[in-house]
């Protein structure tokens, strides 16, 4: 679904690369994490796969198309981004009302605006929830909302990016339990940016990134079973792993599994 090639990117003044000519592929339908403490790139990463950095070296693919100024704006619509801080992107008086602002920017008229605003409620469970006031919904519940304006739009690959850090524990596992289900029935492409390793159970692929450079590729047992390049990225080993290392064999295992296991 998308390749990069070679890309590389400094922001102005630095010396370092904030990017350091990086190759990775993005396959359609799998969902990737991409993990890293602040500063490692990743966010820098999803702001060129987005368009919004456009002075880079190297090239994008989408779906076997160059990225560029010619078609940007084109392939720009297979993406769709929620952010880390849902508050900042409402700009409707209901949720209903904030879920179809971006389909009215497509220009689309009011019956298919409400079957897609309507249908994309219903997948992230907030339907009950339309005429409410986006700013007096709980922490999960908003982060819900960003997510189904996202889904409104009928992107091919939804991105996150530490779209559960502002969220508490309860908020979290609940969007994370959103985004599970939406990526079984809807085989949807999503690239999930973090710095929590106990948020990636549900991924297929997992990237590690630090200083600009990815240090890791691979399932989630291969990336666990070196921990010490992962303390080495500043990345914090979850407590289910310390406790796997020191009573079990040290392999990856969810809260479930481990509980299971002892």
């Amino acid at each position: 679904m998308i390749t990069l090639n070679n890309i590389a990117f400094k922001y102005r003044d630095d010396e370092v690369y904030a990017l350091d000519h990086i190759s990775i592929r993005f396959n359609s339908g799998e969902w990737t994490s991409i993990i890293g403490h602040n500063g490692s790139g990743k966010s820098t990463l999803v702001k060129i796969i987005m368009g919004i950095i456009e002075e880079y070296e190297g090239d994008i693919y989408v779906d076997g198309e160059l990225l560029n100024i010619e078609s940007k704006q084109t392939l720009r619509r297979k993406f769709a981004i929620v952010f880390q801080n849902p508050d900042n992107q409402f700009v409707g008086a209901t949720v209903e009302d904030d879920v179809a602002f971006g389909l009215e920017n497509l220009g689309l008229d009011r019956a298919e605006m409400v079957k897609r605003t309507e249908h994309a409620l219903g997948l992230v469970n907030m339907l009950d929830f339309r005429k409410h006031e986006p700013h007096r919904l709980s922490g999960g519940q908003k982060q819900r909302v960003a997510i189904a304006g996202a889904l409104a739009m009928k992107p091919e690959v939804l991105i996150l990016d530490e779209a559960t850090s502002m969220l508490d524990p309860s908020g979290r596992k609940e969007v994370l339990s959103i985004l599970s289900e939406l990526h079984e029935r809807l085989d949807t492409t999503i690239l999930f940016i973090t710095h929590d390793l106990t948020e990636i159970a549900e991924s297929d692929k997992v990237i590690v990134m630090n200083n600009g450079q990815i240090v890791a590729e691979g399932s989630l047992e291969e990336v666990y079973k070196d921990k010490n390049l992962l303390l080495e990225s500043n990345l914090k080993v979850p407590y289910t792993m310390e406790i796997s290392d020191a009573l079990l064999d040290g392999s990856y295992m969810t809260h479930e599994e481990l509980v299971r296991r002892l």
